[in-house]
C-alpha cells in the first residue's frame, strides 16, 4: 500500500504510567449501587423473565445508569477499558451473578453472537480444548497465556466467576498507542498491515463459503482508527492452499506488533475476582491473559462469561466492521452456559 500513514486519535495514545492507578479506571459500586442491582434481579426472577428476555426496561438501574453512560463513553472515546468492582459475589448463585452482568451489560451495549453457535454470552473456561485443535476458539482453552488479540465486536467484556488457583492475570494493551509508535519509528509496517490479509474462519463460516477471509489490521474510518488483529488465525490461513500467502514483510508487521504489546510500557494487568467485570474497546485495546493452573481437587476452576456488545455511542464504523459480515451467526440467539466445576 503506497501510502504514508498518519497518526490518529493520539487523545488515548496513553501508556502504562498514565494509567497506574485502578481507581482511574474502577466503578467502585456503592451499597445503593448494590441495592438497586438486586431490585432488578429480584425484579426478573419474580417475572419469571429467560435471559434473553432482559433488556434496559426489565434491568433497570436508575441511580447506576448514569456512571454505566459514563464508562461507555470512556470506552470509546477515552482510555478504552474499565472495570467494575465491589459486587458482594458471595450473595448471588453463578446464575444470578451471570444476569448481574448481562443486565449491567445492557446498558453498554446490545449483545453481540460470538460464534456459529449464536451464543449472545459465552463461558471462558477450559473446555477441553487444544490449541492445536484447527477449530478451537480462545474462550475454550485452559492454561497457556494468550497474545494479545481483538475480539469480534465493538466491545468485549468479561466477568469473573472463579478465578484460577494461580496465575491468569487479565491483560490489555493500547493498541492506538503501538499503531502511533510505529507510524513514528516503522511506518511501512503500519501501510502493510493497511492491506487485506488473510484469516482463517476456524471452521465457522457460512455454508459454501471460503474458510478464510480478508481484512485488514488497521483502518481509519471518520477519523478514528479501527484495529482487528488476531495474529495467530492470520498465520492459520496459510493451511488453505488458495488463500494468499503473507509476505515476510507482513510477517514482520505482525510479529512486530505483538511484540509491542508484551511490552509492559502499553499494559495494564488485572486480578479478576468474582463478581468483578472488564469492559474494553475491542478497537483500541488488545487483550490477552497470562498462563494459570487450576485445582479441579479443590473445585477452582477459572470461570469468566463473556459478552461481546455493539455500543450505542459509535455511530459509524467500516463496512467490514458491521455485523452483517457474519450474519449466519446470528440466525439463533442462545447462551452458554457451561456449570460450575466439582470438586474431585
Amino acid at each position: 500500500m503506497s501510502f504514508t500513514p498518519k497518526h490518529l486519535e493520539t487523545q488515548v495514545d496513553w501508556r502504562s504510567a498514565d494509567v497506574a492507578d485502578p481507581a482511574d479506571w474502577t466503578l467502585q459500586l456503592t451499597p445503593a449501587d448494590q441495592a438497586e442491582i438486586d431490585m432488578a434481579v429480584r425484579s426478573v426472577q419474580r417475572a419469571g423473565l429467560d435471559i434473553l428476555e432482559v433488556g434496559l426496561v426489565e434491568f433497570p438501574l436508575p441511580g447506576l445508569a448514569a456512571r454505566l453512560d459514563d464508562i461507555e463513553r470512556e470506552l470509546i472515546d477515552g482510555r478504552g477499558f474499565a472495570r467494575i468492582a465491589g459486587l458482594t459475589a458471595a450473595r448471588y448463585t453463578d446464575d444470578e451473578l451471570t444476569l448481574i452482568y448481562w443486565g449491567i451489560g445492557a446498558h453498554l451495549g446490545d449483545p453481540w453472537p460470538q460464534n456459529k453457535h449464536g451464543h449472545l454470552l459465552g463461558d471462558v473456561t477450559d473446555q477441553g480444548k487444544s490449541a492445536d485443535d484447527p477449530y478451537s476458539r480462545g474462550n475454550e482453552i485452559g492454561g497457556i497465556a494468550f497474545d494479545y488479540h481483538t475480539d469480534g465486536s465493538d466491545l468485549v467484556g468479561l466477568m469473573c466467576l472463579r478465578p484460577a488457583a494461580r496465575g491468569g492475570l487479565s491483560c490489555v494493551a493500547n493498541a492506538v498507542a503501538i499503531y502511533n509508535e510505529l507510524v513514528n519509528t516503522r511506518p511501512d509496517l503500519v501501510a502493510v498491515l493497511y492491506d487485506k490479509l488473510p484469516w482463517d474462519h476456524r471452521g465457522e463460516q457460512a455454508e459454501g463459503g471460503k474458510p478464510y477471509y480478508m481484512q485488514n489490521v488497521f483502518t481509519e474510518f471518520d477519523g478514528r482508527l479501527f484495529v482487528k488483529f488476531i495474529p495467530q488465525y492470520i498465520k492459520a490461513s496459510q493451511k488453505h492452499p488458495d488463500a494468499p500467502r503473507l509476505t515476510a514483510l507482513q510477517r514482520e508487521a505482525i510479529d512486530t506488533v505483538s511484540k509491542m504489546a508484551r511490552d509492559p510500557d502499553f499494559n495494564v494487568y488485572m486480578d479478576l475476582q468474582p463478581g468483578v467485570m472488564q469492559f474494553i474497546n475491542n478497537y483500541h485495546v488488545l487483550h490477552g491473559r497470562s498462563a494459570y493452573e487450576d485445582d479441579l481437587a479443590s473445585g477452582s476452576k477459572r470461570h469468566l462469561k463473556r459478552l461481546w456488545l455493539a455500543t450505542r455511542r459509535l455511530q459509524s464504523r467500516p463496512p467490514n466492521f458491521q455485523f452483517k459480515t457474519r450474519a449466519h451467526w446470528g440466525k439463533t440467539p442462545s447462551i452458554s452456559n457451561i456449570p460450575a466445576v466439582e470438586r474431585i
